[in-house]
């Protein structure tokens, strides 16, 4: 019997993330005009300013920026990896029926976005990018799709988060596997000695948050040290909290909604500020026509949305999936085009990828065309399909 989720939950996560999303958004337009301007120099004087503690044993001393992108980001997968475990115990992964559609959208919207930058890209100094169109940003699709309201069944939308959130599962793989500098096992050890620490805790059925959240700390400490990306960390925590059986608010459920507002509203705008910090030149709007910034757009804007709609079009045909209630196939491209805006994890994983600040800058531009693009094609088809569906039924 599949356990009952509170609802509430869900709802203030929509809800945010549409209000985060159009922080976001405006924190963007800021960061561009910032960037642009004279105010740039100051900025990004501060941002690259260390602060923190250092010792022989204990290295804790890090720029504002990586501080930002290392640490404060943790907390976002924090969420990521809370709203996973939430859907696969209790929502929409909960049973075969209901995951079976959205993880082989999210697998095929990744698959192919990778394959089609890395076919433009193989042998150049860019092939190490493949992972940049392969994720969907949680925060700008929903506020995409929430902007349209009843224009889109409720189903579509709880696809969309689904489909969202397992994309984050399979980014966040990538991060692990294959934009990680070189382990070091006596850390890494340590870490995952903790976490099973944090297991034991559950299986307790120990239930303060607190308990999870100070031992995750140094969870995050020895990761980021291990050469494992420090962000993986949060994701680690996140599986341990404990759920409950009933629609009565667990653990992971209270920390989920403490988390929302404060990562969509302040830690999401705040990295998407300080990292589209990008002064905009001729040699940058070239590059949108190189094979980075091709394999981007393409990978984003044609690969998400084909992935989806082919892979939905394939399950429903083998009829291992049925599409969600009320919803067609126009409405399945449109939800892949929204798939297409990668904006925060693409950003991420193009930081990761280069070591070239040239090639960052060039490969985060790429990405705020491509999401702007995926944003307002996916918005312009679901709108005409539900106007058609209007005059249908008046005809």
């Amino acid at each position: 019997m599949s356990k009952l989720i509170n609802l509430t939950v869900f709802k203030e996560f929509l809800k945010s993330s549409f209000a985060g999303g159009i922080i976001l958004f405006s924190c963007v337009i800021l960061a561009l005009i910032v960037a642009n301007t004279s105010l740039y120099a100051s900025v990004m004087e501060f941002l690259n300013r260390e602060v923190g503690f250092e010792s022989g044993h204990i290295h804790l001393k890090y720029s504002w920026l990586l501080w930002l992108n290392d640490g404060l980001m943790a907390i976002f997968f924090l969420l990521v990896g809370l709203e996973i475990k939430r859907e696969i115990v209790e929502g929409e992964l909960s049973s075969p029926s209901k995951a079976i559609l959205p993880i082989l959208a999210a697998v095929g919207g990744a698959l192919l976005p990778a394959i089609i930058y890395f076919a433009l890209n193989q042998g150049t100094d860019t092939a190490n990018g493949w992972g940049i169109p392969m994720a969907t940003d949680i925060a700008f699709a929903l506020a995409v799709i929430t902007l349209l309201g009843n224009k889109v069944p409720a189903s579509l939308k709880i696809f969309l988060a689904a489909l969202a959130i397992v994309d984050d599962l399979l980014a966040i793989l990538v991060i692990a596997i294959f934009y990680s500098n070189g382990i070091h096992a006596t850390y890494l050890f340590i870490a995952l000695g903790i976490f099973l620490f944090l297991i034991v805790l559950n299986k307790l059925g120990v239930k303060a948050i607190w308990a999870y959240l100070i031992p995750g700390l140094f969870i995050w400490y020895f990761v980021h040290h291990s050469g494992i990306h420090a962000t993986i960390a949060g994701v680690l925590v996140a599986m341990t909290l404990p759920t409950t059986p009933d629609a009565e608010e667990s653990p992971l459920e209270k920390l989920e909604h403490l988390l929302t507002k404060p990562v969509n509203f302040i830690i999401i705008p705040l990295f998407a500020f300080a990292n589209t910090l990008i002064p905009i030149h001729g040699e940058m709007i070239g590059g949108l026509t190189s094979k980075l910034g091709i394999g981007i757009i393409l990978g984003l804007i044609a690969g998400k949305s084909i992935g989806i709609f082919l892979i939905c079009f394939i399950a429903k045909k083998l009829k291992i999936a049925q599409l969600p209630e009320g919803a067609g196939w126009k409405q399945i491209f449109g939800v892949g085009l929204l798939g297409g805006i990668g904006f925060t994890m693409s950003i991420f994983i193009s930081i990761l990828s280069f070591d070239d600040s040239m090639l960052i800058e060039e490969a985060k531009f790429a990405v705020l065309i491509a999401s702007l693009c995926a944003g307002l094609l996916g918005y312009v088809v679901l709108s005409a399909v539900s106007a058609a569906k209007k005059t249908a039924v008046i005809d």
